[in-house]
């Protein structure tokens, strides 16, 4: 979360991102980094739960990493070079990452996959955005 603010220019205050014509519901700005504190603590949960289950975590690492680079590099496409089509690939393949931690490791962890919930929601509601965006504008 925090590299990622680092590359976004001015980010949701730039002149660029104020013109876009932007999706209606579109949170206000505040909301975002309160639900990333929200989302960051409940995937650590979730990745600890992970971690501490009696399997191979490699696969895991990997996943945590690819998801990473993704997350962080959005900010950089999407505010920093203005690649909203770009941007909109990235996000796309987070939400799929994501969205292969739940498959994989629902059987493993089961009732602590609500942990990544948050994030897979928030994540549906940042590709809608980033869409709206690529095709309104």
């Amino acid at each position: 979360m925090g590299l990622g603010s680092l590359v976004t220019k001015n980010g949701v205050a730039s002149e660029w991102y104020q013109q876009l014509n932007k999706a209606p519901w579109t949170p206000p700005g505040y909301l975002f980094g309160i639900a990333w504190s929200v989302i960051m603590i409940c995937f650590a949960v979730y990745i600890a739960k992970i971690i501490t289950s009696k399997t191979s975590v490699r696969f895991a690492i990997i996943l945590y990493i690819f998801q990473w680079i993704l997350n962080t590099s959005w900010n950089y496409v999407f505010f920093y070079y203005h690649l909203d089509v770009i941007g909109l690939f990235v996000i796309v393949s987070l939400t799929l990452v994501i969205f292969t931690f739940l498959i994989k490791y629902y059987k493993l962890i089961q009732f602590y996959s609500l942990w990544i919930a948050p994030y897979l929601i928030w994540l549906l509601i940042a590709t809608s955005l980033n869409a709206y965006i690529v095709f309104m504008n």
